[in-house]
């Protein structure tokens, strides 16, 4: 990795662990019929190792946890905590983690010969891990970010997966660090997906986590105000209905604003135009996140006046409804 960025990419094998777990659950065939979409070489082999351990406790632990709808963050967070492989111990036990799931993790690990297969998988793993390196060689995600927010002392880390969970990305606070752990760039229809460094796909990874690391930092600094978000949320934000179903409070609404925001602005200074364009296009698209290009707008005045009409970003978020729906009416792109 570049000393010039501000990203650590590495593994994790509790990431990798809970992924084999997963694959011996029913999770990879909902997801299929939710999203079907091609998976991973590595991922299909996981599937095939771990299909004669269906039954073990473990497994069966992790599927009573998706079936009471246990987020995947919180169980990727829970593995994170325990001390490392081949301990194995969890030193925080909360209240709906089943007993002994730290013992019944291990004895997978052990009992499925996890470290023996991951010995015979270790080209894909290495691959993409090189791959991902190469992708975050020179970022500085920390100094564009605190353009908005406050200093950031976490540490921003970047996990490739290339097994469990394979369509979806995850957002973690482990400690003093950021987390980000995600799959390859998916591909259409049935095609297997991208690697991380295809020169056509760098702005997925850059994307997917900026809006990590950018989503947890905004939440972590609006909730260090709640009396101030309380007032602040009484001036409903001017969003159509399919995106406050998607998105119910106040806070949840504007954190997606801004996430997608950011991910456009850091486009438009840190990659290219076209890229920028490419990304407000297909949101608008794909999520119809008209209200892109106006919410891009009014950061950027924010940016103008930080500083001098406003100190931070707490104080301009009272005039940030109304700064919107003028901004939605003039602009396009």
């Amino acid at each position: 990795m570049s000393n010039n960025s501000d990203v650590t990419v590495k593994l994790d094998d509790r990431v990798r662990l809970l992924s084999a777990v997963l694959a011996a659950t029913n999770y990879p065939q909902e997801v299929q019929k939710a999203k079907p979409h091609g998976t991973h070489i590595h991922a299909r082999a996981t599937l095939k190792h771990v299909k004669n351990f269906t039954d073990h406790p473990a497994v069966k632990s992790t599927q009573g946890l998706l079936e009471q709808n246990t987020p995947l963050e919180a169980l990727f967070t829970l593995v994170m905590l325990m001390s490392e492989l081949p301990e194995l111990k969890s030193p925080v036990k909360p209240s709906w983690m089943p007993d002994g799931y730290d013992a019944q993790l291990l004895d997978f690990y052990k009992t499925a010969k996890i470290a023996d297969f991951w010995k015979t998988e270790s080209h894909p793993w290495e691959k993409s891990l090189r791959e991902s390196q190469k992708v975050f060689s020179d970022v500085t995600f920390k100094d564009f970010l605190t353009q908005f927010l406050p200093p950031i002392t976490e540490d921003l880390v970047f996990i490739p997966n290339i097994s469990y969970p394979s369509s979806v990305d995850l957002g973690l606070r482990v400690g003093n660090e950021l987390v980000c752990i995600a799959p390859p760039p998916l591909a259409w229809g049935d095609s297997p997906p991208w690697p991380y460094d295809e020169p056509t796909m760098l702005t997925h990874s850059y994307q997917v986590a900026l809006n990590v690391f950018g989503r947890a930092l905004l939440i972590n600094y609006l909730r260090s105000d709640p009396d101030a978000l309380a007032e602040i949320s009484k001036d409903e934000l001017p969003v159509a209905d399919q995106f406050k179903a998607q998105h119910p409070t106040w806070e949840d609404q504007f954190t997606a604003l801004f996430s997608m925001a950011a991910v456009a602005m850091y486009f438009e200074t840190h990659v290219s135009e076209m890229d920028y364009k490419s990304y407000v296009l297909m949101q608008k698209k794909a999520y119809g996140m008209a209200l892109l290009p106006g919410t891009v707008s009014v950061m950027r005045r924010y940016l103008k006046e930080v500083g001098n009409r406003y100190d931070n970003l707490i104080e301009f978020l009272p005039i940030f409804p109304k700064q919107l729906r003028v901004a939605q009416k003039i602009v396009t792109l």
